[in-house]
Protein backbone atom coordinates (compact mmCIF):
# COMPACT_ATOMS: atom_id res chain seq x y z
CA UNK A 1 0.00 0.00 0.00
CA UNK A 2 3.35 2.34 0.62
CA UNK A 3 4.50 1.92 -3.10
CA UNK A 4 1.15 2.71 -4.16
CA UNK A 5 0.52 5.72 -2.31
CA UNK A 6 3.92 7.26 -3.05
CA UNK A 7 3.38 6.65 -6.95
CA UNK A 8 0.12 8.25 -6.92
CA UNK A 9 1.29 10.99 -4.96
CA UNK A 10 4.78 11.56 -7.10
CA UNK A 11 2.19 10.80 -9.98
CA UNK A 12 0.45 14.02 -8.77
CA UNK A 13 3.46 16.10 -8.11
CA UNK A 14 4.59 15.70 -12.10
CA UNK A 15 1.31 16.64 -13.09
CA UNK A 16 0.85 19.48 -11.05
CA UNK A 17 4.66 20.61 -12.62
CA UNK A 18 4.20 19.72 -16.06
CA UNK A 19 0.55 19.85 -17.05
CA UNK A 20 -1.02 23.37 -18.74
CA UNK A 21 -3.45 24.74 -17.93
CA UNK A 22 -6.63 24.49 -19.67
CA UNK A 23 -7.21 27.03 -22.16
CA UNK A 24 -10.01 29.41 -21.48
CA UNK A 25 -13.42 28.34 -23.35
CA UNK A 26 -13.52 30.51 -26.50
CA UNK A 27 -16.51 32.46 -27.45
CA UNK A 28 -19.13 30.97 -29.53
CA UNK A 29 -22.11 32.53 -31.44
CA UNK A 30 -23.85 29.40 -32.09
CA UNK A 31 -25.98 29.20 -28.62
CA UNK A 32 -27.17 32.57 -29.93
CA UNK A 33 -28.00 31.74 -33.15
CA UNK A 34 -30.11 28.48 -32.10
CA UNK A 35 -31.92 31.30 -29.32
CA UNK A 36 -32.93 33.73 -32.19
CA UNK A 37 -34.37 30.44 -34.52
CA UNK A 38 -36.29 28.82 -31.42
CA UNK A 39 -39.51 29.86 -32.68
CA UNK A 40 -38.78 27.20 -36.35
CA UNK A 41 -38.74 24.33 -34.11
CA UNK A 42 -41.96 25.44 -32.07
CA UNK A 43 -43.41 25.26 -35.99
CA UNK A 44 -42.14 22.18 -36.71
CA UNK A 45 -43.89 20.35 -33.63
CA UNK A 46 -46.93 22.52 -33.91
CA UNK A 47 -46.98 21.18 -37.82
CA UNK A 48 -45.99 17.92 -36.93
CA UNK A 49 -48.81 17.65 -34.38
CA UNK A 50 -51.06 19.06 -36.91
CA UNK A 51 -50.23 16.51 -39.70
CA UNK A 52 -50.11 13.78 -36.65
CA UNK A 53 -46.95 12.88 -38.39
CA UNK A 54 -46.10 11.14 -34.72
CA UNK A 55 -49.10 8.99 -35.17
CA UNK A 56 -48.43 8.13 -38.36
CA UNK A 57 -45.12 6.50 -38.03
CA UNK A 58 -46.53 4.50 -34.95
CA UNK A 59 -49.09 3.08 -37.30
CA UNK A 60 -45.79 1.73 -39.29
CA UNK A 61 -45.33 3.98 -41.82
CA UNK A 62 -41.95 5.50 -41.60
CA UNK A 63 -40.82 6.74 -44.81
CA UNK A 64 -40.84 9.93 -46.74
CA UNK A 65 -43.77 8.75 -49.08
CA UNK A 66 -45.96 7.50 -46.70
CA UNK A 67 -45.98 9.48 -44.22
CA UNK A 68 -46.41 12.04 -46.69
CA UNK A 69 -49.49 9.93 -48.25
CA UNK A 70 -51.09 10.12 -44.96
CA UNK A 71 -50.38 13.88 -44.13
CA UNK A 72 -51.55 14.90 -47.52
CA UNK A 73 -48.27 16.56 -47.75
CA UNK A 74 -45.81 17.17 -50.13
CA UNK A 75 -43.01 14.77 -49.93
CA UNK A 76 -40.69 17.59 -50.04
CA UNK A 77 -42.16 19.13 -46.96
CA UNK A 78 -42.53 16.04 -44.60
CA UNK A 79 -38.71 14.72 -45.50
CA UNK A 80 -37.31 18.31 -44.41
CA UNK A 81 -39.96 18.32 -41.75
CA UNK A 82 -39.04 14.65 -40.45
CA UNK A 83 -35.11 14.81 -40.68
CA UNK A 84 -35.29 18.10 -38.62
CA UNK A 85 -37.58 16.81 -35.72
CA UNK A 86 -34.89 14.03 -35.84
CA UNK A 87 -32.64 16.66 -35.24
CA UNK A 88 -34.47 18.06 -32.27
CA UNK A 89 -34.46 14.46 -31.04
CA UNK A 90 -38.43 13.43 -31.35
CA UNK A 91 -37.57 10.97 -34.22
CA UNK A 92 -34.79 8.16 -35.15
CA UNK A 93 -33.74 7.65 -38.65
CA UNK A 94 -32.59 4.63 -40.39
CA UNK A 95 -31.96 4.42 -43.68
CA UNK A 96 -35.22 6.00 -45.26
CA UNK A 97 -37.37 4.53 -42.64
CA UNK A 98 -38.74 6.98 -39.52
CA UNK A 99 -38.73 5.97 -35.88
CA UNK A 100 -40.42 7.51 -32.48
CA UNK A 101 -37.72 8.31 -30.09
CA UNK A 102 -39.24 7.47 -26.58
CA UNK A 103 -40.83 10.47 -25.70
CA UNK A 104 -42.55 11.34 -28.66
CA UNK A 105 -44.05 7.48 -28.48
CA UNK A 106 -45.12 8.29 -25.15
CA UNK A 107 -46.52 11.68 -25.73
CA UNK A 108 -47.77 12.44 -29.18
CA UNK A 109 -48.58 9.45 -30.76
CA UNK A 110 -52.32 10.13 -30.72
CA UNK A 111 -53.16 6.02 -29.96
CA UNK A 112 -51.23 6.46 -26.74
CA UNK A 113 -53.24 7.17 -23.69
CA UNK A 114 -50.78 9.75 -21.87
CA UNK A 115 -51.29 11.61 -25.60
CA UNK A 116 -50.75 15.32 -24.86
CA UNK A 117 -50.19 17.12 -28.44
CA UNK A 118 -53.63 18.92 -27.96
CA UNK A 119 -51.45 21.05 -25.63
CA UNK A 120 -50.03 22.97 -28.39
CA UNK A 121 -53.55 24.41 -29.16
CA UNK A 122 -53.33 26.94 -25.98
CA UNK A 123 -49.03 27.41 -25.88
CA UNK A 124 -49.23 27.96 -28.98
CA UNK A 125 -52.95 29.75 -29.25
CA UNK A 126 -52.54 33.20 -31.40
CA UNK A 127 -53.23 35.24 -28.32
CA UNK A 128 -50.14 33.58 -26.37
CA UNK A 129 -48.04 34.09 -29.07
CA UNK A 130 -48.93 37.82 -29.71
CA UNK A 131 -47.92 38.78 -25.93
CA UNK A 132 -44.56 38.36 -27.30
CA UNK A 133 -45.04 39.98 -30.64
CA UNK A 134 -43.82 43.36 -28.33
CA UNK A 135 -41.81 42.08 -25.63
CA UNK A 136 -39.36 44.48 -25.36
CA UNK A 137 -42.58 46.65 -24.46
CA UNK A 138 -43.56 44.12 -21.73
CA UNK A 139 -39.90 44.58 -20.14
CA UNK A 140 -39.89 48.30 -19.88
CA UNK A 141 -42.80 48.09 -18.26
CA UNK A 142 -42.67 45.16 -15.98
CA UNK A 143 -46.03 44.32 -17.00
CA UNK A 144 -47.44 42.21 -20.60
CA UNK A 145 -47.95 45.09 -23.50
CA UNK A 146 -51.24 42.73 -24.71
CA UNK A 147 -53.67 44.71 -23.22
CA UNK A 148 -54.59 46.40 -19.65
CA UNK A 149 -55.43 43.16 -18.36
CA UNK A 150 -53.26 40.46 -20.34
CA UNK A 151 -54.61 36.66 -19.97
CA UNK A 152 -56.98 37.51 -17.45
CA UNK A 153 -59.31 39.79 -18.60
CA UNK A 154 -62.70 38.23 -17.46
CA UNK A 155 -64.35 35.17 -19.43
CA UNK A 156 -61.45 35.10 -21.78
CA UNK A 157 -62.39 32.63 -24.40
CA UNK A 158 -58.63 31.63 -23.75
CA UNK A 159 -59.54 29.13 -20.41
CA UNK A 160 -62.03 27.54 -22.75
CA UNK A 161 -59.43 26.44 -25.00
CA UNK A 162 -57.26 26.17 -21.90
CA UNK A 163 -59.70 23.85 -20.46
CA UNK A 164 -60.47 21.41 -23.64
CA UNK A 165 -56.35 21.19 -24.46
CA UNK A 166 -54.11 20.97 -21.39
CA UNK A 167 -56.02 18.06 -19.77
CA UNK A 168 -53.67 15.56 -21.17
CA UNK A 169 -50.62 17.81 -19.52
CA UNK A 170 -52.15 17.83 -16.07
CA UNK A 171 -52.92 13.90 -15.67
CA UNK A 172 -49.79 13.19 -13.78
CA UNK A 173 -49.87 15.84 -11.53
CA UNK A 174 -53.51 15.22 -10.78
CA UNK A 175 -52.74 11.69 -9.36
CA UNK A 176 -49.86 12.96 -7.66
CA UNK A 177 -52.54 15.23 -5.81
CA UNK A 178 -54.52 12.48 -5.13
CA UNK A 179 -51.72 10.74 -4.00
CA UNK A 180 -50.33 13.35 -1.33
CA UNK A 181 -53.74 13.86 0.09
CA UNK A 182 -54.87 10.15 0.68
CA UNK A 183 -58.26 10.48 -1.56
CA UNK A 184 -57.90 6.18 -1.87
CA UNK A 185 -58.20 6.41 2.50
CA UNK A 186 -62.24 6.86 1.01
CA UNK A 187 -63.11 9.14 3.87
CA UNK A 188 -66.04 11.78 3.13
CA UNK A 189 -64.78 14.62 1.90
CA UNK A 190 -66.30 17.96 -0.20
CA UNK A 191 -63.74 19.62 -2.13
CA UNK A 192 -63.44 23.22 -3.38
CA UNK A 193 -61.84 23.51 -6.94
CA UNK A 194 -60.88 27.08 -7.60
CA UNK A 195 -60.35 28.46 -11.23
CA UNK A 196 -60.84 24.87 -12.30
CA UNK A 197 -60.62 24.92 -15.85
CA UNK A 198 -60.80 21.39 -17.21
CA UNK A 199 -61.96 19.81 -13.83
CA UNK A 200 -59.17 17.01 -13.75
CA UNK A 201 -57.86 17.51 -10.07
CA UNK A 202 -61.20 17.28 -8.72
CA UNK A 203 -62.40 14.91 -11.21
CA UNK A 204 -59.04 12.53 -9.90
CA UNK A 205 -59.86 13.00 -6.76
CA UNK A 206 -63.70 12.22 -6.67
CA UNK A 207 -62.29 8.82 -8.74
CA UNK A 208 -60.14 7.42 -6.65
CA UNK A 209 -62.32 8.39 -3.18
CA UNK A 210 -66.44 7.62 -3.46
CA UNK A 211 -67.07 9.73 -0.96
CA UNK A 212 -65.38 12.78 -2.21
CA UNK A 213 -67.92 15.64 -3.33
CA UNK A 214 -66.46 18.34 -5.44
CA UNK A 215 -67.12 21.60 -5.88
CA UNK A 216 -66.12 23.25 -9.01
CA UNK A 217 -65.62 27.21 -9.37
CA UNK A 218 -65.16 29.08 -12.95
CA UNK A 219 -66.46 30.70 -15.55
CA UNK A 220 -70.13 29.42 -17.05
CA UNK A 221 -68.18 28.41 -20.66
CA UNK A 222 -65.07 26.33 -18.76
CA UNK A 223 -67.15 24.52 -16.38
CA UNK A 224 -69.10 23.30 -19.64
CA UNK A 225 -65.49 21.37 -20.31
CA UNK A 226 -65.19 20.74 -16.63
CA UNK A 227 -68.56 18.96 -16.20
CA UNK A 228 -67.88 17.12 -19.67
CA UNK A 229 -64.75 15.38 -18.05
CA UNK A 230 -66.98 14.38 -14.66
CA UNK A 231 -69.73 12.80 -17.16
CA UNK A 232 -66.88 10.89 -18.86
CA UNK A 233 -65.35 9.87 -15.12
CA UNK A 234 -68.43 8.93 -14.08
CA UNK A 235 -68.75 10.81 -11.04
CA UNK A 236 -70.93 13.69 -12.53
CA UNK A 237 -73.44 12.79 -9.42
CA UNK A 238 -70.90 14.05 -7.31
CA UNK A 239 -69.53 17.39 -8.98
CA UNK A 240 -71.80 20.57 -8.62
CA UNK A 241 -70.03 24.23 -9.83
CA UNK A 242 -70.29 27.90 -8.48
CA UNK A 243 -70.15 30.05 -11.68
CA UNK A 244 -68.29 33.65 -11.31
CA UNK A 245 -65.24 35.26 -10.84
CA UNK A 246 -63.06 33.58 -7.58
CA UNK A 247 -62.13 36.90 -5.90
CA UNK A 248 -66.02 37.64 -5.71
CA UNK A 249 -68.16 34.73 -5.74
CA UNK A 250 -69.59 33.17 -2.31
CA UNK A 251 -66.92 30.15 -1.75
CA UNK A 252 -69.43 28.06 0.23
CA UNK A 253 -67.86 26.94 3.53
CA UNK A 254 -66.33 23.03 5.58
CA UNK A 255 -64.44 22.18 3.17
CA UNK A 256 -61.96 19.51 3.83
CA UNK A 257 -59.79 20.48 0.52
CA UNK A 258 -59.76 23.52 -1.29
CA UNK A 259 -57.51 23.16 -4.63
CA UNK A 260 -55.90 26.14 -5.83
CA UNK A 261 -54.13 24.26 -9.55
CA UNK A 262 -51.86 26.89 -12.04
CA UNK A 263 -53.90 29.99 -10.89
CA UNK A 264 -51.85 31.80 -8.30
CA UNK A 265 -49.24 32.91 -10.55
CA UNK A 266 -51.50 35.12 -12.61
CA UNK A 267 -51.90 37.75 -10.03
CA UNK A 268 -49.79 39.81 -7.69
CA UNK A 269 -48.82 39.20 -4.04
CA UNK A 270 -51.61 41.33 -1.99
CA UNK A 271 -54.03 39.50 -4.62
CA UNK A 272 -52.96 36.26 -3.99
CA UNK A 273 -53.61 37.19 -0.16
CA UNK A 274 -56.90 38.50 -0.56
CA UNK A 275 -57.98 35.24 -2.25
CA UNK A 276 -56.02 32.73 0.35
CA UNK A 277 -58.15 34.53 2.73
CA UNK A 278 -61.00 33.64 1.44
CA UNK A 279 -60.10 29.87 0.79
CA UNK A 280 -59.02 30.14 4.92
CA UNK A 281 -61.85 30.60 5.56
CA UNK A 282 -64.09 28.42 3.34
CA UNK A 283 -62.00 25.68 4.85
CA UNK A 284 -63.51 23.42 7.89
CA UNK A 285 -61.09 23.17 10.73
CA UNK A 286 -58.40 20.87 10.20
CA UNK A 287 -58.81 21.29 6.03
CA UNK A 288 -55.80 21.58 3.74
CA UNK A 289 -55.31 24.03 0.71
CA UNK A 290 -53.72 22.20 -1.92
CA UNK A 291 -51.67 24.66 -4.15
CA UNK A 292 -50.15 23.71 -7.94
CA UNK A 293 -47.58 25.91 -8.86
CA UNK A 294 -43.69 26.85 -10.70
CA UNK A 295 -41.92 27.24 -7.69
CA UNK A 296 -38.15 28.44 -8.56
CA UNK A 297 -35.53 28.09 -6.19
CA UNK A 298 -34.44 31.36 -4.29
CA UNK A 299 -32.03 32.26 -6.84
CA UNK A 300 -35.00 32.51 -9.78
CA UNK A 301 -32.58 30.55 -12.04
CA UNK A 302 -33.18 26.85 -10.70
CA UNK A 303 -34.58 24.61 -11.38
CA UNK A 304 -34.25 25.84 -15.05
CA UNK A 305 -37.48 24.12 -16.39
CA UNK A 306 -39.51 25.91 -13.52
CA UNK A 307 -37.72 29.25 -13.63
CA UNK A 308 -38.41 30.00 -17.10
CA UNK A 309 -41.93 30.07 -16.30
CA UNK A 310 -41.68 33.92 -14.88
CA UNK A 311 -41.36 34.73 -18.71
CA UNK A 312 -44.55 33.39 -19.18
CA UNK A 313 -46.13 35.48 -16.69
CA UNK A 314 -44.23 38.94 -17.48
CA UNK A 315 -45.51 38.59 -21.23
CA UNK A 316 -48.93 37.73 -20.47
CA UNK A 317 -50.36 38.80 -17.62
CA UNK A 318 -49.80 42.71 -15.79
CA UNK A 319 -48.54 41.27 -12.09
CA UNK A 320 -48.01 37.86 -12.63
CA UNK A 321 -44.83 35.73 -11.30
CA UNK A 322 -43.02 31.82 -10.55
CA UNK A 323 -43.43 32.94 -6.48
CA UNK A 324 -40.76 30.80 -4.60
CA UNK A 325 -41.29 28.85 -2.11
CA UNK A 326 -40.62 31.66 0.52
CA UNK A 327 -42.75 33.52 -0.73
CA UNK A 328 -45.83 31.62 -1.09
CA UNK A 329 -44.91 30.19 2.63
CA UNK A 330 -45.62 34.10 3.45
CA UNK A 331 -48.67 34.40 1.99
CA UNK A 332 -50.32 31.69 3.15
CA UNK A 333 -49.79 32.59 6.86
CA UNK A 334 -50.20 35.88 6.01
CA UNK A 335 -53.55 34.64 5.16
CA UNK A 336 -53.95 32.50 8.51
CA UNK A 337 -52.50 29.24 7.69
CA UNK A 338 -50.24 27.73 10.18
CA UNK A 339 -47.87 25.76 8.11
CA UNK A 340 -46.97 25.13 4.87
CA UNK A 341 -45.20 22.10 3.39
CA UNK A 342 -43.55 22.06 0.17
CA UNK A 343 -43.20 18.92 -2.24
CA UNK A 344 -41.70 18.43 -5.94
CA UNK A 345 -43.22 15.83 -7.47
CA UNK A 346 -40.72 13.72 -9.94
CA UNK A 347 -40.21 14.43 -12.86
CA UNK A 348 -42.81 17.93 -12.64
CA UNK A 349 -41.43 21.49 -13.28
CA UNK A 350 -44.38 22.28 -11.17
CA UNK A 351 -44.09 21.60 -6.69
CA UNK A 352 -47.44 21.07 -4.94
CA UNK A 353 -47.85 23.02 -1.42
CA UNK A 354 -50.00 21.85 1.30
CA UNK A 355 -50.96 24.24 3.32
CA UNK A 356 -52.75 23.38 6.66
CA UNK A 357 -55.76 25.55 8.42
Amino acid sequence: MGTIATLQQSSKRKTKRGAKAAPPAQPNPMRIFQTMNAFQQTAAMRSAIELDIFTAIGEGQTTVADIAQRAGAAGRGIRILCDNLTLMGFLTKNAAHYGLAPDAAVFLDRRSPAYMGTAVRFLNAPEILRAYDNFTEAVRKGATAMSEEGTISPENPLWVEFARSMAPLMMMPAEAIAQIVGADSGRKCRVLDIAAGHGLFGVTIARHNPQAEIVALDWPAVLEVAQANARKAGVEGRYSTITGNAFEANLGSDYDLVLLTNFLHHFDIPTCESLLKKAHAALAPGGRAVTLEFVPNDDRVSPPETAFFSLIMLGSTPHGDAYTFAEYDRMFRNAGFARNEHIRPPESPESVIVSYK
